[in-house]
């Protein structure tokens, strides 16, 4: 099977892309989540609309989560972050899905938890160790998803 076609990708080509997105995320202080998931859906499906499963957003909160974290300038807090959820992913999860997560991730030391008067605001405390687990969550999703793309052609 050829997983490159005449208007797909390479894994390396598209990882290529990735990385060189996330430097370019970096380089610009600017850019936001909002950025960053309309910049990816925009450059993989540029003729259409693209919409997120909330499933698949669900199988990968953790790792969504950390990211949303890192991106957020500001306002890191639970209902700051369900909101991000909903509105880049058109997730609409209950607190009872994102807070134990983001408890979890407290508890693994990946999130440092500061209390305020009103709430509780997130910041990466591993930044090794998240960068890591969502690289790792990275690597599967693009595995999976161009095995999913090469069996196109046999289904």
């Amino acid at each position: 099977m050829n997983a490159e076609r005449t208007h797909g990708a390479s894994v390396e080509q598209l990882y290529r892309e990735l990385t060189e997105a996330e430097s370019a995320a970096t380089d610009e202080d600017a850019t936001g989540s909002a950025a960053v998931v309309d910049g990816v859906t925009g450059q993989l499906f540029p003729e259409e609309s693209f919409q997120f499963d909330e499933e698949l957003v669900k199988h990968s909160l953790e790792e969504l989560l950390l990211v949303l974290v890192e991106l957020r300038e500001a306002d890191t807090h639970g209902k700051g972050l369900m909101d991000d959820l909903s509105t880049l992913f058109d997730a609409r999860l209950s607190p009872g899905t994102v807070y134990p997560r983001l408890h979890d991730l407290e508890e693994e030391e990946l999130l440092e938890m500061h209390e305020l008067v009103r709430t509780k605001e997130y910041r990466i405390d591993d930044a090794d160790a998240a960068h890591e687990q969502v690289e790792t969550a990275m690597r599967q999703h693009l595995a999976l998803g161009f095995v999913f793309y090469s069996a196109l052609q046999d289904l």
